[in-house]
């Protein structure tokens, strides 16, 4: 069995979960916004020293409950997100419940769910909690990609105007993103040209992180699946390609020796999977943009024509049928 954790009628989860069980493959997913309002979540640990008798069931999706102890692997698809019941309640004319009862019911639906999974599960994770969040950070992993070798831009994190003015003369042209973003509308990467055209107290009120602008319109969105690569070269002059899809995209072969750098970076961040931006400078020299440990790629599947569903579905099975082999041993 595999389960998935993920918020409700995620396209991915829902997408990969009907590729695997048309394989005859049992595929479950745990909404972690769906545990308020849904009796099925328990767990109950002996007081005995042996520690026998822990039994542990989570609702899924369909209103079934499954043990997460008979599961050979979890993907860890995404695990945050508030419970839609809470909110609900909160938004609602004359909201009976308080900020304080909504922060309790997100926190403790939350806790209890992946307390549960870490206690009660015993298979393969895609990718560990742990890895995922010190990988989300991404500071630490532009520090890592580039002691496994990558370039990365020049980047500074600070709060100081003129810092940043230090920086553009220093380097030349520079843009400016989000140290981490928030939830909400995309926050895209744009340009900063004179900062002393701007308030010294709007770059003080939270860091932002700035970098050396890297030349060039080949832009690589890489997904890495184990040992398994599969990349789209996005052609366009814009910084961020986000916005418009509307341009040249294909499919790009990985090269062997960008395939292991970017397997060691990986690995040295303790994922097993993970979807990198790249960019390509008009020499041809891939620049580290930033690996999101769980990113969107279904996106990819009708514009290169890569069949990106049935390849992570192949991912998921193969990898929980080694766990299972190897536990057997």
């Amino acid at each position: 069995m595999i389960l998935a954790l993920s918020f409700h009628d995620d396209l991915h989860a829902v997408g990969v979960q009907q590729a695997v069980r048309a394989r005859g493959e049992p595929f479950h997913i745990l909404e972690c916004d769906g545990v308020s309002g849904k009796p099925g979540l328990t767990w109950h640990l002996s007081g005995m020293p042996d520690g026998s008798a822990i039994p542990a069931a989570l609702p899924t999706s369909e209103g079934r409950t499954v043990p997460p102890a008979q599961a050979k692997l979890l993907w860890w698809r995404r695990a945050r997100a508030p419970q839609q019941l809470a909110m609900a309640a909160a938004e609602s004319e004359g909201a009976a419940i308080s900020a304080q009862q909504v922060s309790l019911v997100n926190n403790d639906c939350n806790g209890a769910l992946r307390g549960i999974l870490a206690a009660s599960f015993h298979g393969e994770w895609i990718s560990p909690p742990e890895a995922t969040d010190r990988a989300s950070d991404k500071i630490y992993q532009l520090w890592v990609a580039r002691q496994a070798g990558f370039r990365v831009p020049r980047t500074l994190i600070t709060q100081s105007r003129g810092e940043v003015a230090d920086f553009i003369n220093e380097v030349g042209r520079v843009i400016v993103k989000p140290v981490v973003g928030a939830p909400g509308p995309s926050l895209y990467t744009r340009w900063i040209e004179d900062p002393q055209t701007l308030p010294a107290e709007s770059f003080a009120m939270c860091p932002a992180t700035y970098q050396e602008y890297i030349p060039g319109r080949h832009h690589i969105r890489l997904n890495c699946f184990g040992e398994r690569m599969f990349a789209a070269l996005i052609e366009t002059e814009e910084l961020d390609w986000r916005p418009d899809l509307n341009v040249p995209i294909t499919r790009w072969p990985v090269p062997e020796d960008l395939a292991r750098l970017v397997r060691t970076v990986l690995d040295r961040l303790g994922l097993p999977m993970g979807v990198i931006d790249i960019k390509l400078t008009p020499e041809g020299e891939p620049v580290w943009l930033e690996v999101n440990p769980q990113g969107q790629f279904l996106f990819l599947e009708p514009l290169t024509g890569e069949p990106l569903t049935e390849h992570f579905a192949d991912y998921l099975i193969t990898t929980a049928a080694t766990a299972d082999s190897d536990h057997r041993r």
